[in-house]
């Protein structure tokens, strides 16, 4: 009797498939079966890239007379550690009672290497015919029953996921050939520098495509901050009103019009309205700053002679303003969310995610979509039905589902098909809630926060209603701008108490309100029932009514060097690298490209961390370089500056994605890729610059002798 092959991952998704086939199977020794199948899995990767030294003895040893290393054709092995699994998977591979082959391997450019690579090895090739088994490729979001069973029965080809291949097989060859021919010469050209200087019997530089970029920004951004000289700054602040009895007050005990901050600014004349007589002055720090405090002490002096006049409204503007919801979490925007209000790696957050995922909690995390399809949200309702059973949100849920919201959902900005690859955006799946009780207090509350903000979209947007006042006495102006909550909308749902008040306002994309002089305060429940008369009093002035200027002062600031990325920002910035591109038109091309990707950046950070080429503060999540980090940066700055640079780092994935759409060849990109390894290791072997490194070395150094 013929059987279907079920290959996964990892044993427990490979017993989730059988359960929810509904087949008895035996237990055997790496797999399970029954009459109608067999369920085996991969545990991870079974097989590997082999080491130079396969290819020939030569090569054991680091010399630059075998670089660089270009193999013809790759050689693969097996992984010793799981060799005896890797036999019983390539065995149930070879039976001839298997007639289907079902792919079952996480749906992703990485779950696609693992299953094609043992494929091969165990002989299931296409100069066989693939011994004229018929494969599908099982394409899931998320490991409900409902979604296992879809992804079954919609299988596919595999040969559809051909170019996903190819692109998987070309990164690992990028991640290779860089790796071995970069690290073996800059080893050889630089480490006894490195060596000498820090006294020590070891130095390997190991280098990578994105991982020595990554390092690259954060050695950059930290010199950045070393370098930064604080620029001191003065701003003139009017104190304004203080009005007996304008307009009304709805609120007893209150002053009827209480005072307020104004910040002065130089601004040009009009023809109905003189302009400062500081416009475009070289005594400007920017339009509402002096560089001295004397010259602020002069305008003061100015508005004050021969005595302080009333301040004049000159225009007053009245708005409501909306505030949407934010889009859905994908994983680097979740990342940066639990190192912000838990504390925890990216890494932490992906395996957190992970058994999420794994517990049928939410959908796929390896994704970097922010949107639904449109074929998720027609049946959204699943979702939101499931959720009820959440006690901490079913209120809101219930909610969502008597409003009806929900029915329009795929008319919103949340749902897109073209802005969706792999996967949708990471959403609870309304499933798995017996799971909630064996979760980790700091699971449960990323749980929280994504079905929180999957709430959010069903909800309307919060509407602040926002004054903006424009003052002036003797040609000077003063602003005032003030903005309050007065509907909530989707707030409700998506404010929790994580990471301190201000954080948690930011993750629901809301916006602090702005109170005196422009200086950015929350809001509470007080100060929005207080705002909301502010508002209505403010709302009731006319242009040329005066308003008592109390007094001014002299408030003075300084300009602050850039922030240390932190685990989370640092996420964020390499999954938008394509920022650092200069040309307008290349920076088109290459939006939503990145370094890495979702399913790798946190490795590739831990990796950097665990080889002490960074620090992470655990409790702040702060990242900053180590002083061999920073001499790692120095060597690679001098020799492969390309590596450095993010641009050309997102233009290698945006390549791999070309390849995996069909748009280029797998042969076009190994002819560029074999091509600028070739060229930059030769470069390093030609270079004569190892005794002048020492000086980079000492100017890193004192930044870390102090301590």
């Amino acid at each position: 009797m013929a059987k279907n092959l079920y290959i996964a991952e990892k044993p427990s998704v490979a017993r989730e498939f059988a359960r929810v086939l509904g087949l008895r199977t035996s237990n055997n020794d790496g797999y399970m079966e029954s009459d109608e199948a067999i369920f085996t899995w991969c545990i991870g990767h079974l097989v590997t890239m082999s080491y130079p030294d396969a290819y020939d003895a030569i090569y054991k040893r680091w010399s630059l007379s075998t670089l660089p290393f270009i193999p013809a054709e790759f050689k693969y092995e097996i992984i010793e550690n799981v060799k005896k699994q890797f036999k019983i998977v390539s065995s149930l591979l070879n039976r001839k009672d298997v007639a289907t082959i079902y792919v079952c391997t996480d749906s992703g450019r990485e779950g696609e290497y693992i299953y094609r690579l043992v494929e091969t090895q165990s002989g299931i090739t296409k100069k066989n015919s693939f011994q004229g088994k018929n494969r599908r490729r099982v394409w899931i979001d998320s490991q409900t029953e409902d979604e296992i069973k879809r992804g079954i029965r919609e299988a596919k080809d595999l040969t559809e996921y051909d170019n996903l291949s190819a692109a998987a097989h070309l990164r690992a060859k990028e991640d290779y050939l860089m790796g071995i021919n970069f690290s073996r010469a800059l080893t050889l050209k630089y480490s006894d520098t490195i060596k000498s200087y820090l006294k020590t019997d070891k130095a390997v530089i190991s280098v990578g495509r994105v991982m020595t970029c990554v390092l690259g920004m954060v050695v950059k951004r930290e010199r950045e901050i070393r370098a930064f000289v604080k620029t001191p700054f003065y701003r003139v602040i009017a104190n304004v009103g203080g009005i007996e009895n304008p307009v009304g007050t709805t609120t007893p005990g209150r002053p009827s019009f209480p005072t307020f901050e104004a910040e002065w600014k130089a601004t040009e004349g009009s023809l109905s309205s003189p302009g400062s007589r500081y416009f475009n002055s070289p005594l400007l720090y920017k339009e509402n700053g002096f560089k001295t405090e004397e010259t602020a002490k002069e305008l003061i002096n100015f508005l004050s002679q021969p005595e302080r006049g009333p301040l004049v409204v000159i225009d007053i503007e009245k708005k409501k303003e909306q505030k949407n919801a934010p889009l859905l979490y994908n994983l680097a925007e979740l990342q940066n969310d639990c190192a912000k209000f838990f504390k925890i790696s990216p890494d932490e957050t992906l395996k957190i995610a992970q058994e999420l995922y794994e517990k049928k909690l939410i959908t796929y995390p390896r994704t970097d979509a922010r949107v639904l399809s449109s074929a998720v949200g027609k049946e959204i309702e699943k979702n939101l039905k499931g959720l009820t059973g959440y006690q901490v949100l079913s209120a809101f849920t219930n909610e969502v589902l008597l409003g009806g919201s929900y029915k329009k959902i795929n008319s919103t900005r949340y749902v897109n098909d073209k802005q969706v690859t792999d996967h949708y955006a990471i959403i609870p799946t309304g499933q798995g809630l017996n799971a909630l009780n064996s979760l980790t207090p700091t699971a449960a509350k990323v749980y929280e926060i994504i079905s929180r903000r999957f709430l959010s979209i069903f909800y309307p947007a919060a509407v602040y209603q926002k004054v903006s006042l424009t003052l002036g006495t003797k040609g000077e102006k003063f602003f005032a701008s003030f903005k309050v909550l007065s509907d909530e909308g989707y707030l409700k749902v998506a404010r929790h108490a994580y990471g301190g008040k201000r954080a948690a306002l930011e993750s629901a994309g809301e916006t602090p309100r702005v109170g005196e002089a422009g200086i950015e305060t929350p809001d509470t429940e007080e100060s929005e029932a207080h705002d909301l008369d502010f508002i209505k009093a403010l709302s009731a002035l006319k242009p040329g009514q005066e308003l008592p200027l109390n007094d001014l002062v002299i408030k003075e600031g300084e300009t602050t060097p850039p922030k240390r990325y932190n685990s989370g920002t640092l996420i964020l910035t390499m999954e938008n690298a394509g920022q650092f591109i200069e040309d307008d038109e290349l920076r088109a091309q290459m939006k939503g490209s990145g370094i890495g990707t979702s399913a790798t950046r946190a490795e590739i950070l831990k990796k950097l961390i665990t080889i002490k080429y960074l620090n992470l503060n655990k409790k702040t999540q702060i990242i900053t370089p180590t002083l061999f980090g920073e001499m790692i940066y120095d060597v690679v700055n001098n020799s492969i500056r390309a590596l450095l640079d993010p641009a050309l780092t997102a233009s290698w994935e945006k390549g791999l994605q070309m390849v995996a759409n069909g748009d280029i060849t797998e042969e076009e990109y190994m002819i560029k890729l074999n091509d600028f390894v070739s060229r930059r290791t030769n470069q390093v072997k030609d270079a004569q610059n190892m005794k002048s490194m020492y000086r980079f070395y000492d100017e890193a150094a004192v930044n870390y002798n102090k301590k």
